[in-house]
């Protein structure tokens, strides 16, 4: 009897022990770009239903970001509205609430840009997740992925993306795809290989009724 309460025993402490021992973070930050050139801005709009989708399903402990892409997004100041939710239920409502606004007031008096810096975008969501520290982290880009730079700005060079899932989101077709409808699979397949030799995972999500899919990661 004594040995299998000392085995019962020392299996419980081993169990303590190694939950006591996992230090991986279960918190969840998402940092979504929304592309702000040309015509793309009759979409951003839809960015709205994916905006509140992220609201409704991420929780306390976890970190929410909003930025656009437009001439030089690799700054702080293109980030329209930033949170890590509160363990108080109360306090996170509050502030979901001022981060819709935030929101809100954005796609009212958001004004197209002259070009298009998605990989400036990228970088700067890549500091923003990495330093939330969360388990799972993830880039949303909703924008047709054509990136057209400023004279002399340099983004060709490789990004790592460990940990990070890049999900294109809404990547709606140019006039000039319709012509060759290979453009748009370049652009689709140059960015995959972007992402993925920086040892990231790349995702197409173009059926914004399929919002569940987002965060499950399916």
């Amino acid at each position: 009897m004594r040995v299998v309460i000392h085995a019962l025993t020392a299996m419980a402490l081993a169990m303590w022990l190694s939950a006591c021992s996992d230090t991986t973070s279960h918190s969840r930050a998402v940092y979504m770009l929304i592309d702000t050139s040309g015509t793309y801005t009759q979409e951003i709009r839809k960015a709205n239903s994916i905006i509140n989708y992220l609201l409704g399903n991420l929780g306390p402990g976890d970190s929410l970001a909003v930025a656009k892409i437009d001439s030089g997004s690799f700054s702080e100041k293109d980030i329209v509205a930033k949170v890590t939710f509160d363990s108080r239920p109360s306090y996170t409502n509050a502030q979901k609430r001022a981060f819709r606004l935030k929101i809100d007031e954005f796609i009212k008096s958001v004004k197209s840009s002259g070009h298009t810096d998605i990989t400036g975008g990228v970088l700067q969501a890549i500091e923003f997740l990495n330093e939330t520290g969360a388990g799972k982290r993830m880039i949303l880009i909703f924008s047709d992925l054509k990136e057209d730079l400023r004279k002399g700005q340099v983004r060709n060079f490789p990004i790592e993306m460990k940990g990070i899932e890049v999900v294109a989101i809404n990547v709606t077709k140019l006039r000039s795809d319709n012509i060759d409808p290979r453009e748009y699979m370049k652009r689709l397949e140059y960015w995959k290989k972007r992402v993925m030799a920086g040892n990231g995972s790349w995702r197409v999500i173009n059926d914004l009724d399929n919002m569940e899919r987002l965060l499950s990661g399916e």
